[in-house]
């Protein structure tokens, strides 16, 4: 399998979602977003989902970007 070529001046970008990578709620003094308080409503998260842990990127973002 061969590497991709990418042109010259190809610009590569990211990006990520608070509510879904985040978690944290009540850390560092966040609060809760709209979106916390619309995901706690029931029946607005299909399966029941709990929006407060994320991914856990809150805690571990500096392991993650060392990985990068």
């Amino acid at each position: 399998m061969s590497l991709p070529i990418f042109p010259p001046g190809f610009l590569w970008g990211a990006s990520a979602s608070a509510f879904q990578t985040e978690g944290a709620v009540d850390a560092d003094g966040k609060g809760p977003s709209g979106w916390d308080a619309f995901a706690a409503l029931p029946g607005r998260i299909k399966d029941g989902t709990d929006t407060t842990r994320g991914t856990g990127f809150h805690a571990r973002y500096r392991e993650d970007v060392a990985l990068l």
